[in-house]
């Protein structure tokens, strides 16, 4: 623990072990630890996810150390395909925030040193309580898409203005920038669903929260949504786009399967391109669906499989189209979007994946399944304008075929491409010297680094 010795602050993180929410949180520490190599930074989650975030033999920061939190689970737990996968996640929701104060105090006693700064993954509502304790600043960092964070921060304001009877394609043109998204579109938990579930229950609070935040940090820029975001920083003391993350965190590039040749061998624009995210897998009948428009269609395909490619797709599909397609477990989803000859992305909606896919300039289908991914389709499609939800929100072979077509085939698909395009540089300028996301970022460093308590 000498190195806690010597540094000149003690930063403590605390990450969200679900979905994709920890990797994005490591990646702004990152950045954070190379702005401030004086600091330790000690990142707190659970065992199984920080076994994951830093595997074995993984890039090390000598300033980023991770310590592990109970994550609730009875004792003999086992992870299993046929258990409810939103049990492991009410059994820890149950053990936060104790689990974390306790691993605070375990984590002072054995490195010798006091907690000078609080960030947490923006979920994390009770973060404001142990900042105020400890007498540092809580900096909150949002994961996901900056109207995703507004819907859920304004849940009251929405319940207030929609009933619960009122249909579901009711628009919410009570809200400047909403006009065009429909109740149905709000995430689950907003103004529908089930109100008490763990989940709602914590992004509610954390709604209520976030206004005790000495700063806001999202993965995103400023002139993306600017609506949106300009109506954020009204309500928070700091809101700071600093993203995106990708485009400034380069990763090593994995591409053990060959796919970067691959592309090579297409023409511009031409490549399907099909990854659901690392945590979905459509249902068995809209996987039939998707391969029979693939195997029918004229088409090259590039598809990021994690499924069992013998068990869940159809028998001998991937011989019969393997002249046109390609299919892997895994694929460096960056650097494909950024090859030319991507002409579509067919994805689920998650904010990383369409933050990629403007970074490539490659316009998108979706069908999106749970959190903000639905509100993330209707914002692209009919706000942004570069991207199509499917026709009744499902791969079906008609909605499919048309929505390939339209982007693929059409003037109205090359004005998607011109539209991304757009984003893309916009994107780009963020991120250099000088720019909203970079500025932004200097400005974190300031509220992390700040050797007053800030309030």
């Amino acid at each position: 623990m000498e190195k806690y010795k010597k540094a000149s602050k003690h930063i403590a993180v605390m990450a969200f072990p679900f979905g994709t929410h920890a990797a994005p949180l490591l990646s702004i520490i990152r950045r954070l630890s190379e702005a401030f190599p004086a600091a330790m930074f000690s990142f707190l989650c659970t065992e199984r996810s920080n076994s994951s975030t830093f595997p074995k033999g993984h890039q090390k920061h000598d300033s980023i150390k991770p310590f592990n939190v109970w994550d609730g689970l009875p004792e003999g737990y086992t992870y299993c395909l046929k258990r409810n996968p939103h049990e492991p996640v009410d059994y820890f929701l149950q053990a936060v925030p104790q689990n974390f104060k306790d691993a605070v105090d375990e984590l002072v006693a054995e490195t010798g040193r006091p907690i000078d700064c609080l960030i947490t993954d923006a979920f994390y509502y009770f973060g404001a309580d142990i900042a105020d304790e400890l007498k540092v600043p809580w900096v909150a960092l949002w994961t996901a898409s900056p109207r995703a964070l507004f819907s859920h921060a304004e849940t009251e304001f929405f319940r207030r203005h929609v009933g619960i009877n009122d249909p579901v394609d009711k628009p919410l043109d009570f809200l400047q920038g909403f006009a065009s998204i429909r109740v149905a579109d709000l995430p689950d938990g907003v103004v529908r669903g089930n109100f008490d579930a763990s989940v709602p229950v914590l992004l509610n609070k954390m709604g209520l929260t976030l206004p005790r935040a000495a700063a806001v940090a999202a993965n995103s820029y400023e002139d993306l949504d600017n609506v949106v975001v300009n109506m954020l920083k009204s309500r928070y003391k700091r809101f700071l786009n600093v993203g995106p993350s990708n485009l400034i965190s380069a990763s090593p590039i994995d591409d053990r399967h060959g796919c970067l040749d691959w592309l090579e061998r297409h023409e511009p624009a031409s490549v399907v391109y099909i990854s659901f995210g690392s945590v979905i897998t459509p249902p068995p009948h809209e996987i039939g669906a998707l391969t029979q428009v693939l195997e029918e269609s004229n088409f090259p395909f590039l598809w990021s499989f994690r499924g069992d490619v013998e068990k869940q797709l159809p028998p001998g599909f991937p011989k019969r189209t393997s002249s046109k397609g390609k299919i892997v477990p895994w694929a460096p989803q960056q650097k494909i979007l950024e090859h030319p000859s991507v002409g579509v992305f067919v994805s689920h909606g998650g904010w990383n994946s369409i933050l990629e896919s403007i970074s490539g300039g490659v316009p998108m289908v979706f069908r999106p399944f749970f959190g903000d991914q639905k509100l993330n389709t209707r914002t692209v499609e009919t706000i942004w304008g570069f991207g199509l939800g499917l026709e009744g929100g499902t791969l079906t072979k008609e909605a499919t075929t048309n929505a390939l077509n339209f982007i693929l085939s059409t003037e109205e698909g090359k004005k998607m491409r011109q539209k991304v395009g757009v984003q893309k540089e916009l994107a780009y300028k963020a991120v250099q010297p000088n720019g909203s996301s970079i500025e932004n970022f200097k400005t974190l460093v300031g509220v992390v680094t700040c050797h007053h308590y800030l309030p």
